[in-house]
C-alpha cells in the first residue's frame, strides 16, 4: 500500500468519524429536521443496496445476472459508499473467500493475530478497521477479478472513483440546497453533514461490522472451515449482510437470509428485480442442499470427505459452479 492510499483511507475514516461528532453537538441544538432523515435514508439505502447488491451479490459473488445499465449503476452505487473502486472491493472480497481467516485474509480477526484478550482486541480492530491501513486494495485484481478488468466500462468506474467519492458529498448538499429552498446552511450544509458525511460513516461502520463482529461472535449452524457467524441484530442495518455464516455456507447464494425469520432487504429486492424481468438467473440454496451443510450432519461430513454433491467439495468447487437446483426463476 502507497503512502497516498493510506493517507486516504484514514481521510475517509476520521472525517466522517469527525462529523458524527459534529453532528451529535448540533442535534444537541435540534439541527435535524424531517428533510435531513429523509435525504439521509435515501443516500443510506442507495449507496448500501450499492455494496450489498451490486459490490457484493452481483458483482462478486455472480448470484444473479441483470442488464448491463443496471449493473454499471450498481457499481457506481456501491462506490458512491466509498469503500474503494469496484474492481478493488471485489478483488479483496473474492481473495477473503479465498483464504477466510486463514494467513492471506485479508481482514481476519483470527488470522496472525494472537491468543487471548490481547488478540482479540487486535483481531478485532484489524478486521474493523486496521486493514484499511495495512491490505486495503492490494489483492491483485488480475487473479481475483479478472472479468471486470476485462470490461471497459467497469474499468471506467473503477478509475474514476475519487470523482464519483465527490458527488456522493456534492448530491446530497444539492438535494438539501433545492429542498430548502436556496438555504446554504439550514439546507444545503446540513445535508453534506447528516446524508453525506454521518451517512458515509454508518455505512462504513455497518460493513466492516461484518468482517470484524460476523466472524467473531454469533450464531452457526453450518459446517464450514471459517469462524464466521450470523449476527441477527445487524441484518437489518447491514440489509442482510450480517447472516454472514449462511453467506459463507453458501457463496453464490442470491440470498443470505435462509428461513423465514431471517430478514434479509437484499435479497428481498433482488427477488423484487427477478419479478420484473430485472434479474435472472438467480441463485438460490434448496432446503435439501441447506439440510445437507448442517454441522453434524452425515451429509456435511461426507462433503468434507468429498463424497457429496458428485465429488469436489472444495470451496473454490463450490463457488465456482452452482446445482441446476439451485438457480431459479422467480
Amino acid at each position: 500500500m502507497t503512502r497516498l492510499e493510506r493517507n486516504a483511507n484514514i481521510t475517509a475514516v476520521v472525517i466522517p468519524f469527525l462529523a458524527v461528532v459534529v453532528a451529535a453537538v448540533l442535534l444537541w441544538n435540534e439541527f435535524l429536521g424531517p428533510r435531513d432523515l429523509v435525504i439521509f435514508a435515501v443516500m443510506y439505502m442507495l449507496t448500501a443496496i450499492g455494496v450489498t447488491v451490486g459490490y457484493h451479490r452481483l458483482l462478486t459473488h455472480r448470484a444473479f445476472k441483470t442488464r448491463p445499465w443496471l449493473r454499471y449503476t450498481l457499481a457506481i452505487l456501491g462506490s458512491m459508499s466509498l469503500q474503494g473502486g469496484v474492481i478493488d472491493w471485489v478483488a479483496d472480497h473474492r481473495k477473503h473467500h479465498t483464504f477466510t481467516d486463514e494467513d492471506g485474509d485479508p481482514h481476519s480477526p483470527h488470522a496472525g493475530q494472537g491468543a487471548g484478550i490481547k488478540g482479540m482486541i487486535s483481531g478485532l480492530w484489524h478486521a474493523h478497521v486496521g486493514w484499511l491501513f495495512e491490505t486495503h486494495g492490494q489483492a491483485s485484481s488480475k487473479r481475483f477479478a479478472p472479468d471486470l478488468c476485462e470490461d471497459r466500462t467497469m474499468r471506467r468506474i473503477n478509475k474514476g472513483f475519487p470523482l464519483i467519492a465527490l458527488y456522493s458529498l456534492l448530491l446530497p448538499f444539492l438535494l438539501g440546497f433545492a429542498f430548502s429552498g436556496g438555504s446554504l446552511v439550514a439546507g444545503g450544509l446540513s445535508a453534506l453533514l447528516w446524508a453525506g458525511f454521518v451517512r458515509i460513516f454508518l455505512v462504513h461502520h455497518i460493513t466492516w461490522s461484518i468482517n470484524s463482529i460476523c466472524h467473531f461472535f454469533g450464531s452457526r449452524r453450518f459446517d464450514t472451515d471459517d469462524q464466521s457467524t450470523n449476527v441477527f441484530w445487524l441484518a437489518l442495518p447491514s440489509l442482510g449482510e450480517a447472516w454472514h455464516h449462511n453467506h459463507h455456507a453458501f457463496p453464490q447464494s442470491a440470498f443470505h437470509g435462509l428461513r423465514w425469520y431471517e430478514l434479509d432487504p437484499s435479497g428481498w429486492l433482488i427477488l423484487g428485480m427477478a419479478r420484473v424481468g430485472l434479474a435472472w438467473d438467480v441463485v438460490k440454496v434448496t432446503p435439501e442442499r441447506a439440510r445437507a451443510k448442517l454441522s453434524g450432519s452425515s451429509d456435511a461430513a461426507a462433503a468434507k470427505n468429498g463424497t457429496i454433491l458428485g465429488g469436489d467439495a472444495s470451496a473454490d468447487a463450490e463457488r465456482d459452479s452452482v446445482a441446476e437446483s439451485d438457480t431459479v426463476s422467480v
